[in-house]
């Protein structure tokens, strides 16, 4: 660390701050619309999204965490939550006693495909209706940017 602290400019802070609320909003507000019509918080959404985005509906716990970019005591707990609630299930690792898998069940599924539209119809209506398709594509540019930057220190 440098003796000199950069202190953020004000256009720098109003980025930063408005990203932050930006994500508060959006997902709050995706997250209200998948409890209330299908019981499902928004991470349980995502958890079952990245489940099923494979192609047995398995992951490790250990991958999940690193995809999600959770601390894995995070993971552990949500997923004993979703496995009461028959959503997903564990698996012992037969070739790794240590690690674990999780698996999407035919509840999951079925919840999921459910929820899946009126995720896809909040995505728009709360965010992408509200940009043009330059802005998206840029938004997408510096996402993979940032999430690729930040990565590499991990």
């Amino acid at each position: 660390m440098s003796a000199e602290t950069r202190w953020l400019t004000a256009t720098e802070e109003r980025a930063w701050r408005g990203l932050l609320r930006m994500s508060d909003l959006l997902v709050n507000r995706a997250g209200h619309s998948m409890q209330a019509g299908f019981g499902l918080s928004a991470t349980d959404y995502t958890v079952l999204a990245e489940l099923t985005r494979t192609p047995d509906g398995r992951l490790r716990i250990q991958e999940l965490s690193r995809v999600l970019g959770w601390e894995k005591s995070r993971v552990s707990h949500h997923l004993a939550r979703m496995v009461k609630r028959g959503l997903v299930a564990r698996e012992e690792c037969a070739d790794d006693r240590r690690g674990a898998y999780v698996v999407v069940t035919a509840a999951g599924r079925e919840a999921i495909t459910a929820a899946a539209p009126r995720h896809v119809e909040d995505v728009r209506r709360f965010f992408l209706d509200h940009l043009t398709p330059g802005q998206i594509t840029l938004l997408a540019e510096i996402a993979d940017l940032i999430i690729e930057r930040n990565a590499e220190d991990r």
